[in-house]
């Protein structure tokens, strides 16, 4: 079974089944009394149909990868925008898999027209004939998408060391047709439904650039596996926005290091990791910090979305260190406090012992490191906004904190003391609690 979709074509989707339960999707700090939306304020659609911006086209297919629903996608510029580009960012993993090689391989020049992505396989560690599997399903992507096979990027995800199905795929995309058959049916959901591995939920979400009627629209996926270091995760971004390809990676490895990168599950950074931004430039010229802007309030969100539905997660957490020697210590320390394993059992169990934050930033201190100049005098430690170092907590701000910790997002922020005022550093990363499930998850993942 497949569909397409031309974007604006206004036929009804066909919404693909996950192979998970779903739970409510994510959603993002907009007012929802607010009629309109600031670049600020990204909204996280609920199920539904969400419309592509102007010129892009979609394809989802079920090639039979997972047991049931879609588990291929094709998003594409459409052949007649004549203001295209492209950028990209993906793993730093040493064992990155054969998709993030061949893309990396074109990615630089910005003028990728197409991404295709393929759930449930990750296809790494499978050698040369991985390469060729990649590029063979490259060149079936391309032909469904109109476009050459050296402006389609690939994106797997899934289990490691197993190669692709390729009889499976061949017929998925024989069932596509090619690019001169349009498109009808697949819009931002019905992708962000075809991606998901162990995500319970489809993650999207979108904002206007302010000043002009241009759209972003992201879709994401990837529960597990995720510390992101460039990002199992995969983002697309597409817009109708003409921005030129340079200022549109140097904008978009900005957004993505202060978004993606802050975002942490379980310290573990994937093989597949890929990031990608498509502008068909449809909309017409923008304002560049009103595109950045945008572009920052999309990426974040789905970040968020990706925090808070962490395999196994039952709560948002967000860790904001401030007052750091320069930006990199403070996204350092935060990330120590977000990665503590003990950190984050507390916080779900709404376990008061706020010392494991004070252990997360003190075992930076090892001899030789960059961090020295902490002084444990001149941090202070807060939850939500209630201190609880250096002011000593007593019996009723233990059961304060109890409180705290028992909502749904928790947040905990560390003053370092290193510097002040406008040069000082600060940071803030996203993740979630550490719960049985997530070992249940992963203990028999294969089996």
């Amino acid at each position: 079974m497949s569909s397409h979709a031309e974007s604006g074509d206004g036929v009804e989707g066909i919404p693909a089944d996950r192979d998970r339960a779903p739970a409510e999707p994510g959603t993002s700090d907009r007012d929802s009394s607010d009629g309109g939306q600031t670049a600020r304020e990204a909204r996280s659609p609920e199920r539904g149909r969400l419309e592509l911006p102007r010129g892009f086209r979609s394809f989802v297919t079920a090639a039979g990868l997972r047991e049931q629903g879609s588990d291929v996608s094709v998003l594409a510029i459409s052949p007649g925008a004549g203001h295209a580009s492209s950028a990209a960012v993906f793993t730093q993993s040493l064992f990155a898999g054969a998709s993030v090689v061949i893309s990396r391989e074109i990615a630089g020049r910005g003028d990728a027209r197409a991404m295709v992505t393929v759930a449930k396989n990750a296809n790494v560690a499978t050698g040369e004939v991985g390469l060729e599997n990649a590029r063979e399903l490259r060149e079936l992507a391309a032909r469904v998408a109109g476009v050459e096979p050296e402006q389609v990027l690939v994106a797997s995800t899934g289990v490691i060391g197993r190669r692709y199905p390729m009889d499976l795929l061949r017929a998925a995309f024989a069932g596509m047709g090619d690019g001169a058959d349009g498109a009808d049916g697949a819009d931002a959901w019905a992708i962000a439904e075809a991606m998901m591995t162990t995500d319970t939920h489809p993650k999207t979400a979108e904002a206007q650039v302010p000043g002009s009627d241009a759209r972003i629209v992201g879709i994401a996926k990837g529960v597990g596996m995720v510390e992101p270091n460039m990002a199992t995760m995969i983002a697309v971004i597409c817009t109708d926005a003409q921005v030129p390809a340079e200022t549109l990676d140097s904008g978009f490895r900005s957004v993505v290091d202060r978004t993606f990168n802050a975002l942490s599950v379980d310290t573990d950074t994937s093989t597949s990791d890929t990031a990608v931004i498509l502008a068909s430039g449809e909309a017409g010229e923008v304002e560049r910090e009103a595109f950045e802007e945008a572009l920052g309030a999309v990426c974040l969100d789905l970040t968020k979305q990706l925090a808070r539905d962490g395999e196994g997660a039952s709560k948002l957490l967000t860790v904001s260190v401030t007052g750091a020697r320069d930006d990199e210590q403070a996204k350092r320390v935060a990330k120590a406090v977000l990665n503590s394993p003990l950190v984050k059992t507390a916080v779900h169990g709404a376990d008061p012992n706020w010392g494991r934050v004070a252990m997360a930033i003190g075992k930076l201190g090892r001899a030789g490191g960059p961090d020295q100049d902490i002084d444990p005098e001149k941090v202070r430690i807060v939850f939500g906004d209630l201190e609880t170092y250096p002011r000593f907590a007593g019996e009723a701000e233990l059961a304060e904190l109890t409180r705290i910790m028992a909502a749904d997002t928790v947040e905990i922020g560390v003053e370092l003391g290193v510097a002040d005022g406008p040069g000082a550093g600060a940071a803030t990363v996203y993740g979630c609690d550490l719960t049985r499930e997530y070992i249940a998850i992963n203990a028999d993942y294969t089996t």
